[in-house]
């Protein structure tokens, strides 16, 4: 997946930002190449997991239609651990065609990497950073 250093640091803002909270959202594009991020509220509320509102869901997927864009990836932080999938992440990966970005705030510079999770089994996947 090949995504802006400016979405980066959008994305890497709102984990900041949110911390301890995980924030989260969705990347979309096209041709797994990101071209929009849409920032949503962990409804959660939590450092360990995040949900979304299925509203806020919902508007962000119409509006992406509207730009026709694919939705491509989920992305949350781990503000406490490293970036990759939790037991429970894996859990709730229940779409094995998008991507899972997770960034770590534990070290600095904060870490970010994006796998794909199908049955339990947890796949990296090249983040491409332009």
């Amino acid at each position: 997946m090949k995504i802006s250093k400016a979405i980066v640091a959008e994305i890497l803002k709102q984990a900041q930002t949110e911390a301890p909270i995980e924030s989260c959202g969705y990347l979309a594009g096209n041709n797994n190449q990101v071209h929009k991020f849409f920032r949503m509220k962990n409804v959660d509320q939590s450092p360990e997991h995040y949900s979304f509102d299925p509203q806020e869901q919902f508007k962000i997927l119409m509006e992406a239609r509207e730009k026709k864009l694919d939705l491509i990836a989920v992305y949350h932080s781990h503000p406490q651990t490293p970036a990759r999938p939790s037991k429970e992440d894996i859990r709730l990966a229940y779409d094995s065609q998008i991507s899972y970005v997770i960034i770590s705030l534990i070290n600095d510079p904060p870490d970010i990497k994006s796998f794909k999770i199908k049955g339990g089994i947890v796949n990296p996947e090249v983040l491409e950073i332009i």
